[in-house]
This record gives structure tokens, C-alpha cells and sequence, in this order.
């Protein structure tokens, strides 16, 4: 299910004090003093929680079965990879509370990287080292075929097709669903084939899955001050997590950089990524692939919800074009 992309989510809706104690009480982590909804991220389903004895974060409302321990599944994991996830994840799969599961897990320290300063150049030139090492970490995890990790089975189960015509049917998929808000013409269709055409040997001959955690962007990582430099300090919201090939976490941060005018920054932050894989054959066309991926879902679903800040003129092609790495 992790795969899957969901332009809507279960939201908590409203919770009484009454119901966060009873959650606290669960789990033995004190008594509540305040709570408030987070201002992005997990697409409504979560509150900071504070008590006597520390914060937290509680996700609710499951989006569907075994979001939750998936979730846990994937922390549990990338802790013993030493990344800063919010472990211990505490979850509770009965209803009696709030009519759904439920979590809790520790709120990490730290800003998120989007509220750095733009001029504070000699960080942003480190941040984007960093991400990429943070990446390169966590691709360490691989597994013997791509696919989603189901959590009756506890098994990755590998895609029913190839994972290149698993990815290549998605692209193509959401090219003919923005056709249905945006304009999508001959010439970025002709395009985006080009550019998949480029790729299938390199696709055709990928054998090195790992996991991937789809949604790694600013908006779900934390850094903080460790004297002179900035570190990783937070790693959360693994809802979409697969195993794929790595180079499909690299887009939504490079777009980050870009959309600030730090098309320099993008560059840095891929390379340095690519630099510190053991095997660099075919990385160049399949990065161009998974961002085309990014791009296509970014294109139809801004024009969907009315949040074109770009152009209006612009064909896909000329949008999207300065995104892919040349």
C-alpha cells in the first residue's frame, strides 16, 4: 500500500483532552499539558503532545490497515542504522479511544532545513552534503527485490511486473491523469518518452533495491546546531516507503533548492549522492527518470488545486525542463 499516492488523508478531526490522557496513560508517559496540531505534514493526522514528562507526537486516523506498523516497521529499522527517527514508536491498534489506531513516539529536537536563511551560505553548502550522506545511510538498507514491505507477511513482496514497467506505467499513468487539469501536449509526451527511452537499459539492468522513503523533502527532516555545524536531528513520516532504487529520494529536495533559486545547491546535493554510491552506472538517466516522475505528479496536481505560481503559458516541457539534471 505504501506506494500508492494519496491526494487526500484521514484527518483526526476533533479530540478532547480527556482522550489524549487516556492515550498518555497507555503508554505511561505522564500527565497532559497542552497539545496542538502540527503546521504541516502527515496530511493532518497529528498533534504535539506535551506532558510532565516530555513531548510528543501522537499519528492517528490510519489512512489504511497497517499504515501504522509499517511505519513502526520502517523506524525500527532505520534506528539500527543509526538514523534519528522518533523511536520509541508506541502503537496502540485498538479503537476504544479515539475509534481508530493510533501512535505515539518522541518529538525530535531541531528547525526544519526550509527555515535556514538563504544567505547563510556557508550552511546551505553543508546541508546539502549532508542530506545527501543522510541518503546514502539510509540506502544501505537493500533488499533482494523491489517491492512493498506488507506488514501480514512481514515480507517485501516484489512488484507483479518488472520494476521498470512498474515505474514506467506510474509515469505514464499520471502524465494522461494531468491531462484532465492541465495542458499536456504532443511535444511532452514526445519528450517524456524520450527521456524513458534514454533509461530502460540502465532500468532493465538495475539490481540493487534498497529502501526508498519516498517523501524525503525539508518538510519531514529536522537539523540543529552542533557547534560550528549543522547535523541531522530528525527523520519521520515513512508512509510512502518502499524498495526501489535510491535515486527516487533525490527529486523533492532538488526541487526544494531549485524553487529558492539554488539550482547550484540541487546540483551539489545529486552529486555528492552520486559520488558516494560503490556503483555509479546508469545513475545519470534513471535520476532524469524519477525526477520526470516528481514533475509530472507536481504538474497535474498544482494545476488541480489552483496552485500555479509559475507561467501559465509554459507547456509541461518548458516547466519541468529545468528540473532535470543535463
Amino acid at each position: 500500500m505504501t506506494t500508492t499516492i494519496y491526494f487526500s488523508t484521514n484527518k483526526l478531526g476533533d479530540v478532547t483532552s480527556e482522550q489524549l490522557q487516556k492515550a498518555l496513560d497507555r503508554f505511561s508517559l505522564g500527565r497532559l499539558r497542552g497539545c496542538r496540531r502540527t503546521a504541516s505534514g502527515a496530511g493532518g493526522q497529528t498533534l504535539f503532545l506535551e506532558s510532565d514528562v516530555g513531548e510528543f507526537v501522537l499519528k492517528g486516523n490510519p489512512l489504511y490497515k497497517g499504515q501504522l506498523s509499517e511505519e513502526r516497521y520502517f523506524v525500527t529499522e532505520l534506528l539500527q542504522r543509526g538514523l534519528p527517527v522518533p523511536a520509541p514508536y508506541r502503537m496502540d491498534e485498538r479503537s476504544d479511544i479515539f475509534g481508530w489506531p493510533y501512535a505515539v513516539m518522541p518529538r525530535l529536537p531541531g528547525i526544519h532545513p526550509r527555515d535556514l536563511s538563504l544567505e547563510d551560505e556557508g550552511s546551505l553548502r553543508k546541508l546539502s552534503g549532508m542530506l545527501a550522506q543522510t541518503l546514502l545511510r539510509m540506502h544501505e538498507w537493500k533488499s533482494e527485490s523491489c517491492g512493498e514491505w506488507i506488514p501480514a507477511s512481514r515480507e517485501v513482496e516484489p512488484f507483479p511486473v518488472s520494476y521498470r514497467d512498474w515505474l514506467y506505467g506510474r509515469i505514464r499513468h499520471w502524465l494522461r491523469d494531468a491531462q484532465n487539469y492541465a495542458p499536456v501536449a504532443a511535444e511532452d509526451w514526445a519528450w517524456t518518452e524520450e527521456i524513458l527511452d534514454a533509461a530502460t537499459d540502465s532500468f532493465d539492468g538495475f539490481d540493487r533495491p534498497v529502501y526508498v522513503m519516498g517523501d524525503f523533502k525539508f518538510d519531514n527532516l529536522l537539523v540543529r546546531r552542533n557547534g560550528d555545524q549543522w547535523e541531522l536531528s530528525g527523520l519521520f513520516d515513512f508512509t510512502n516507503g518502499y524498495f526501489g532504487d535510491g535515486a527516487a529520494d533525490l527529486p523533492k529536495i532538488a526541487t526544494q533548492f531549485i524553487d529558492r533559486g539554488r539550482s547550484d545547491l540541487a546540483e551539489r546535493f545529486v552529486l555528492a549522492y552520486r559520488d558516494g554510491l560503490a556503483d555509479k552506472e546508469g545513475f545519470d538517466q534513471r535520476i532524469k527518470v524519477h525526477t520526470l516522475h516528481q514533475k509530472i505528479l507536481d504538474w497535474g496536481c498544482f494545476h488541480a488545486i489552483g496552485a500555479v505560481s509559475w507561467n501559465p503559458e509554459w507547456t509541461f516541457r518548458e516547466w519541468a525542463f529545468r528540473y532535470i539534471m543535463h
